[in-house]
């Protein structure tokens, strides 16, 4: 039988990671609340607590194999969804700055307790869509402006690097979580890193906890800046991908 208490920990450990008590606890309150949450509003298929350990809390740090100084700076999850990758990197890094955008307000209400309950500081919230978000004006203070853009499972490349590349300055970083057909979406997404201003600087591909399922990490730098015209309304960058 799974022991909620110390698995998550014997499993970090295996992956390299050192979990604190206090990483713990939070780790547990974190499932605790997603679990409770679950039964009002869809945020997870998954309802097992090794399973969520795996495929949720571990497989979001594994953005950290990138970074195993830890990561730092202004850092975006755009599409959130229940908070996955960024919240357990927030856990793991609790320096960074993190802002958290979702189009659905319930999963930004489920947010907000989950950062109250944890104690998470210089954490932002936005119940907006990406084309809002990142709109081109004078007085968006969003846009241009992250060292790191995080997504997981948003939308096929083409079109998550228009909803992400214009939060990010220049030298800064989209952080893309993908599945065995990352090398394929890279191909089709040639025209829109051109077009947008990113550049893939790194492909890791691994398998990841004990269930050795696949993952692929994209790296993706912001090289130039993306025209004002991105991202596209209307759900343009969805319906016509570039």
């Amino acid at each position: 039988m799974y022991d909620q208490k110390s698995g998550l920990q014997e499993r970090a450990i295996k992956l390299g990671f050192t979990l604190t008590e206090l990483q713990c606890r939070q780790f547990e309150e974190y499932r605790s609340l997603l679990l409770a949450w679950n039964n009002k509003m869809d945020l997870t298929a998954i309802t097992e607590a090794a399973e969520i350990d795996n495929k949720h809390f571990l497989d979001s740090l594994s953005i950290l194999r990138f970074f195993p100084e830890g990561i730092s700076g202004r850092v975006v999850d755009i599409g959130t969804g229940a908070g996955f990758p960024s919240i357990p990197l927030k856990i793991l890094n609790p320096t960074m700055s993190l802002t958290l955008v979702d189009s659905l307000n319930k999963r930004i209400l489920f947010l907000k307790e989950v950062v109250h309950t944890l104690e998470l500081a210089d954490v932002s919230l936005f119940h907006t869509r990406a084309e809002d978000f990142l709109q081109a004006s004078p007085e968006n203070a969003h846009r241009e402006s992250y060292d790191y853009v995080v997504a997981r499972a948003v939308a096929p490349l083409p079109t998550l690097l228009e909803y992400t590349l214009p939060a990010l300055r220049i030298g800064g970083e989209l952080i893309a979580m993908k599945g065995p057909g990352a090398r394929q979406e890279v191909e089709d997404a040639k025209n829109a890193l051109a077009e947008l201003g990113g550049e893939v600087i790194e492909i890791d591909e691994f398998t990841w906890t004990e269930q050795q399922y696949q993952r692929v990490n994209l790296r993706i730098r912001k090289e130039r800046p993306t025209p004002n015209r991105y991202p596209r309304g209307k759900g343009k960058a969805k319906k016509r991908p570039l």
